[in-house]
């Protein structure tokens, strides 16, 4: 039997889920959880072959690579009553196994689990055309970083210390970053890293005022922009790298 571990903040979610898994052998919903972090103490405690996460306002994706990073064996499933394009490409590029619409009948919850516990990836064919449809542009660590740290507003300035290169070194990536993406500024480029992005708490500095509260870069063990999804532009040029 396969064990499920569930995390819902939404108890008819988990009762329904319980009703649909009891009319089958196949399945054990052996955990629910209605907290991040209890399902982190619940994954390593039931040691289950399936998350569910029921996506909402309190959940990122970071949460989900942090779940996977911690047990890699699990195979996840995003349970999502709308998801953004962006978001669903993440996932995909970061190793969720599958998106599943809260809408979609008990026939295709229990069809979606049996493919994802299978080795299978499950994604509803709307979404997977809509990824498929829209240019994704691979990146570099360092353009990663720097996509980061422009997304929370840094100046070329502070990039430049936060990444201990020159103010210059940092408009030269931001001029081939333009001309690579299709961009036409900082501003647009930064919207596309906010859509993309798969931090939680993000990897630079955030404005309090006067002062800058500092986190380390995105580190070589954790999750990272691989490639930013982008929307094709009828008329792009290099904007302003200043």
């Amino acid at each position: 039997m396969i064990r499920v571990v569930l995390y819902t903040d939404e108890p008819m979610f988990a009762e329904g889920l319980t009703h649909v898994l009891s009319s089958g052998n196949a399945f054990q919903l052996c955990e629910v959880c209605g907290t991040i972090g209890g399902l982190s103490r619940g994954v390593a405690e039931a040691r289950p072959e399936i998350v569910m996460l029921d996506w909402g306002p309190t959940v990122t994706l970071r949460d989900l690579l942090d779940i996977r990073s911690s047990a890699p064996w699990v195979r996840i499933v995003v349970w999502a009553r709308s998801i953004s394009t962006e978001l669903a490409f993440q996932a995909i590029e970061h190793g969720i196994h599958g998106i599943l619409d809260k809408c979609a009948p008990a026939h295709t919850l229990l069809k979606c689990l049996e493919i994802v516990s299978e080795g299978g990836l499950w994604f509803d064919e709307t979404l997977k055309k809509k990824i498929l449809d829209r240019p994704a542009v691979e990146l570099t660590r360092r353009e990663s970083q720097l996509v980061t740290l422009l997304c929370h507003g840094m100046s070329n300035k502070e990039i430049a210390g936060e990444l201990r290169l020159s103010e210059g070194t940092i408009k030269v990536y931001l001029s081939r970053m333009f001309q690579k993406l299709g961009v036409k500024d900082r501003f647009e480029l930064a919207l596309y890293g906010l859509k993309n992005h798969v931090e939680k708490n993000g990897a630079a500095a955030f404005a309090h005022g006067r002062d800058k509260v500092r986190r380390p870069v995105q580190s070589d063990h954790g999750p990272w922009l691989r490639s930013l999804m982008v929307v094709p532009q009828t008329e792009h040029g290099a904007g302003s790298a200043s």
